[in-house]
């Protein structure tokens, strides 16, 4: 039996990810469609800050969970072709980012209604948010773009299948900047803004009580950077003998459930939203 297919890794993901993808696209679905469809007493920028999110989680769920992650455990899925090998990072570090910098902006949205009163009938309109959804799409999948070459499709004849695999003559220069910039955008500046608004809104919340919810994706750190390195750029990530390989995926697990909770943790903390999530 091959040994890949009798690691414990192998067997987790073949449960965990068709279960996170199950339980959070519909659970997005809902939140999207009680905000649309209800009125839960935010603001209308507030709405739909919290609609785009449901919706780029849900694009994360399924541009990486379905379509990348779910189907690799296929014989050859569509993913180790060409162009799909190359298109992929697009659309998976696409929706990644949106989400992550949604979640930045709902933040500093949240921020500016408790803190500056003279810009907040400024910024806090249905425009302004849609035109910071618009520029956040925008940006997160043209900064995506120099994944297209990151990979290649290769003939693996031991195997007898395609494979998407790392683009092995890849330049080293290349390779660190596509990893500085995906570390610096998706993950340091998010958690160095949040947890500097969070900390000033905490404060704020201490001395006016008012309630406001700090979620996990406030701490988007995710693990799985550890294997965005030159060291590792060439290795085999089914190879999970390899630990770092199982460090990896386990933090990337833990990052894309996210994707399925955030908008809940968000959202469903407000009463009005529970009460209108249980009419018929």
């Amino acid at each position: 039996m091959n040994p890949q297919e009798e690691h414990w890794m192998v067997t987790l993901q073949v449960v965990f990810y068709p279960a996170l993808a199950i339980v959070g696209i519909p659970s997005n679905i809902v939140t999207f469609l009680i905000f649309w469809r209800r009125n839960c007493l935010l603001s209308k920028s507030s709405t739909f800050y919290l609609m785009a999110i449901s919706v780029a989680d849900t694009l994360v769920l399924v541009f990486i969970v379905v379509l990348e992650i779910t189907v690799k455990f296929c014989q050859e899925p569509f993913w180790s072709r060409e162009p799909w090998c190359r298109l992929r990072d697009i659309f998976s570090y696409g929706a990644y980012n949106t989400s992550t910098w949604l979640v930045v902006v709902f933040t500093a949205e949240r921020f500016i209604a408790i803190h500056t009163w003279t810009i907040k009938t400024k910024l806090r309109t249905p425009r302004s948010a849609l035109a910071a959804i618009t520029i956040i799409l925008l940006l997160s999948h043209l900064l995506a773009i120099p994944y297209y070459w990151s990979n290649v499709s290769v003939y693996d004849h031991n195997q007898t299948r395609w494979a998407c695999i790392y683009e092995p003559e890849a330049p080293h220069g290349y390779v660190h900047a596509l990893l500085g910039a995906q570390t610096l955008v998706a993950y340091i500046l998010p958690f160095l803004i949040i947890l500097t608004l969070n900390g000033l809104t905490l404060r704020q919340i201490s001395l006016s009580n008012r309630v406001h919810v700090v979620t996990a994706a406030d701490l988007p750190m995710s693990m799985s950077i550890i294997i965005r390195t030159t060291f590792v750029y060439g290795q085999d990530r089914n190879d999970y003998p390899l630990q770092i390989n199982v460090a990896a995926d386990i933090g990337s697990m833990l990052s894309l459930s996210n994707a399925a909770i955030d908008t809940y943790l968000y959202a469903c903390t407000q009463a009005k939203f529970r009460q209108k999530s249980t009419v018929n």
